[in-house]
């Protein structure tokens, strides 16, 4: 069996193990681990090579009972295995492909073992804000489409008005946004969000740099939360969704978030607002979200989709009221380092 091992230390009491289906998720954070823990005296490093599911125990070997500090990324472990680290004190599992089952716990909590866990998604909060600030300012100013018909000919650069003649409000010299749907500065834009987590914070955050109106909805949220957001906390959805010119719908899916935008907030929106999704998709109505899109009463900029990968058919790609990436919001390199930054600190100070 063939292990790579890498950056060993004689400080053997802190061991990272990492599994090649891990880093397929993860490719930048079992490395950032590492040199979070070489800054703090050293480190034991095992990864194991693609195709090798050794277990915990046989990728450390004979070094299992000096390790005190374990973060175990994504390599099987055992109630056998588990047995076997005599001096363990803290660990991290975390996976793909393998994650610890309750037996492994239950071993892991007679030794009294501190498990510790990513305390919550703001990992990649920044990224997908970010991401989401990105697509707004797309959304508005029409960016991607812009980009591909410069690769189809010259045309692009003309924007003079249609047969020469001038009308209000219509098309003119470098100007080409399309004024049916929300357009121009964020400045001044009334910005509707609805979560002010980890994501949707830091969003109204940057609307809110930006010059925009913004008002929050989070019924869960403190009031420092908004005050935070540099956002107004409106305390009903309903009243939200009325003047919205940019909604963005920033809440993690789960059982009570399926669906609380419903079809009749979809429906409650103005005409030619611009909807940002960069969350999960499934938070709202998405027929009814899909339908107004379509029938161009409203326009699109999304990371996220009710079905992913689309079809190549799908009837939202590549419409002139629609942005869209390819659910890549959180996964930065940068995200990468802030989730191991957020386990290693919980780990106790090398005296």
């Amino acid at each position: 069996m063939l292990l790579i091992i890498g950056m060993v230390n004689n400080n053997l009491e802190s061991h990272i193990v990492v599994h090649s289906d891990f880093d397929g998720c993860w490719p930048w954070a079992a490395d950032h681990f590492r040199d979070l823990w070489l800054q703090q005296g050293g480190v034991d490093f095992t990864r194991l090579p693609h195709g090798d599911d050794s277990a915990l125990k046989e990728a450390i070997g004979d070094r299992v009972s000096t390790v005190r500090r374990l973060a175990c990324l994504g390599v099987r472990a055992s109630v056998d295995c588990l047995s076997s680290f005599s001096s363990l004190r803290e660990a991290v599992f975390e996976g793909p492909p393998h994650r610890l089952n309750d037996a492994c716990r239950k071993v892991l909590q007679e030794k009294s073992v501190d498990i510790y866990r990513p305390l919550s998604e703001g990992f990649w909060g920044q990224s997908v804000a970010e991401c989401g600030l990105a697509l707004t300012l797309c959304g508005l100013r029409r960016i991607p489409q812009l980009h591909t018909a410069i690769t189809t000919g010259q045309p692009t650069w003309d924007w003079s008005p249609k047969d020469g003649v001038g009308l209000p409000r219509e098309r003119g010299a470098q100007y080409s946004d399309d004024s049916v749907f929300s357009h121009g500065t964020l400045k001044g834009k009334r910005v509707r969000v609805v979560g002010v987590g980890n994501i949707g914070s830091r969003y109204a955050s940057f609307a809110h740099a930006l010059g925009a109106e913004v008002s929050a909805y989070d019924p869960y949220a403190t009031e420092p939360c908004f005050h935070r957001a540099g956002a107004h906390r409106e305390h009903h959805l309903a009243r939200l969704v009325s003047d919205a010119q940019v909604f963005a719908p920033m809440l993690p899916l789960n059982d009570s978030t399926q669906n609380v935008i419903t079809e009749d907030h979809i429906n409650e929106l103005p005409s030619g607002c611009l909807v940002v999704l960069v969350t999960r998709a499934n938070i709202l109505d998405m027929n009814a979200l899909r339908r107004r899109v379509l029938a161009d009463e409203i326009s699109l900029a999304a990371d996220v989709f009710d079905h992913e990968p689309l079809p190549p058919d799908d009837l939202l790609i590549g419409r002139h009221n629609v942005v869209h990436t390819p659910h890549i919001a959180g996964r930065t390199a940068d995200a990468n380092f802030s989730w191991a930054q957020h386990l290693a600190d919980q780990f106790a100070p090398i005296i």
